[in-house]
């Protein structure tokens, strides 16, 4: 109620339209949060869903691991709504109502701000007016009184001093006697004024109220508005009661089910085992073309260690075709190991680069091979190349450990476009970029992969180093 204190209410105001400012930037910020969330989700499923099945894995397990991946993308799709119906609903709906509740005006400042200064200030104006005089009447009194004190004194003093004539000490009486009655005079003066200002509090208190109370309900708007967004932001993120988020993870639960170890085994033996369908060596009638293709391809067998399984046969008999087979065997060790010193779970700094890159270059592969990796069919009765000799039996080697270490791998680009006239032949485009895997043989062949991980020979005066 003293003069002034209105402001705090005027403040009030202003304070609502930054809060406005404050719960939009709220909302942008988890909105950013999503949308970054569910790129990573979605970065994460594919690179991981091309691992999973360029990988050893397979069946049901492999449709199961993958499933994980399903779930991801599903999730990231759920999270991008939930940052749309934050920006497109929420976000919007902040902000026009704090612009239909807000009016800017050209000097500055809002309208309804203005409004309720000039009511508060009109409703004191009168009782300010009054206490001022209240405060003047006061001042004017307590002077009369230190006066009167004064006088009194001093008349007191003289009446104990034989030097002052009489005339002297009628004067002082007579000042001791105006104190007294300026005394009186401005206190009803001070008392008058306090009454008439005790007459006007009621009046004061009522104006001032009915402003305050346009006040209220102009604030009570702004916090049921602000409710009623903050439940529709907890809706939009409660993703516990949308039917098809809990669908997500009852399909992720049903497909990690039917993974079946028993299937899983039964599968490789009739694909990868015993059950696999065999080309028994038959008669074949001699051919130009076949002889030029043995020769080649014996003389690239002896030097660099490739067997060629991609000859076809004349008879009838015809390979059942194998998702985890090749034409061409090629003993390789590519895989690049992962630095000791990486922690998948250290905390990263926020340099601009997606998470998908900086963990492509921590790790390249996950995995020892892939499921197209083929392997070398060569077989001799030297005990130095029996993978079940004796010393294997103890244990001293490892009968699945390569014979020879791989050659360093080169980067090479491409001359002039080449199509490959056998099975095991890279066909490619000038400029293309491929990967070099072992040396120019005698007859002028290299053996090499594309980027799409095909792997084969080629003309080794068809390609260049890359520098």
């Amino acid at each position: 109620w003293q003069v002034g204190n209105y402001k705090r209410t005027v403040k009030r105001i202003d304070d609502g339209h930054r809060l406005c400012n404050d719960l939009m930037n709220c909302i942008h910020e988890r909105a950013r949060i999503e949308k970054v969330y569910a790129q990573q989700l979605t970065e994460w499923a594919k690179r991981w869903k091309q691992l999973v099945e360029k990988g050893p894995q397979y069946g049901t397990v492999e449709r199961a691991w993958c499933a994980f991946m399903s779930e991801a993308e599903k999730v990231s799709e759920l999270h991008l709504e939930v940052k749309g119906s934050l920006m497109n609903e929420d976000f919007e709906k902040i902000k026009n109502w704090q612009k239909e509740a807000f009016h800017k005006q050209m000097m500055g400042g809002f309208k309804e701000t203005k409004e309720a200064e000039d009511g508060f200030r009109k409703a004191q104006k009168p009782w300010a007016k009054k206490l001022k005089e209240v405060e003047a009447a006061k001042k004017a009194y307590h002077a009369a009184c230190k006066e009167e004190k004064l006088a009194i004194s001093r008349e007191t003093n003289s009446k104990a001093d034989p030097a002052l004539n009489p005339e002297q000490l009628k004067k002082l009486q007579d000042k001791v006697e105006r104190s007294k009655q300026d005394v009186l005079k401005t206190k009803e003066k001070y008392e008058k004024s306090l009454k008439e200002l005790d007459n006007a509090t009621p009046q004061y208190m009522e104006n001032m109220e009915q402003v305050f109370e346009q006040c209220q309900q102009f604030e009570e708007k702004r916090l049921r508005f602000f409710r009623e967004v903050l439940l529709e932001v907890q809706k939009h993120l409660d993703l516990s009661n949308v039917a098809s988020y809990k669908n997500i993870y009852r399909e992720l639960e049903q497909n990690i089910k039917t993974a079946d170890a028993v299937e899983d085994l039964r599968w490789f033996r009739a694909n990868q085992g015993p059950g696999m369908s065999m080309n028994w060596p038959q008669f074949e009638e001699w051919s130009a073309d076949l002889n030029r293709t043995l020769s080649r391809r014996e003389k690239k067998k002896a030097s660099d260690g490739v067997t060629l399984t991609g000859i076809n046969q004349t008879g009838d008999q015809v390979s059942q075709p194998n998702k985890h087979s090749s034409s061409l065997s090629v003993q390789s060790n590519t895989v690049q190991s992962v630095q000791s010193s990486y922690n998948p779970f250290e905390d990263e700094e926020d340099t601009g680069s997606t998470v998908s890159e900086k963990e492509d270059n921590k790790i390249k592969n996950v995995s020892s091979y892939e499921k197209n990796q083929s392997y070398p069919t060569d077989w001799s009765d030297e005990e130095s190349n029996n993978p079940f000799s004796s010393t294997d039996a103890n244990g001293d080697t490892n009968p699945f450990d390569e014979d020879t270490p791989p050659a360093m791998e080169v980067r090479v680009r491409a001359l002039y476009d080449y199509e490959g006239q056998e099975q095991d032949e890279l066909s490619f485009k000038a400029g293309d970029e491929l990967t070099k895997m072992e040396n120019e043989d005698e007859q002028g062949w290299c053996k090499g992969r594309l980027d799409n991980g095909q792997v084969g020979l080629y003309p080794a005066n068809y390609v260049e180093p890359i520098q």
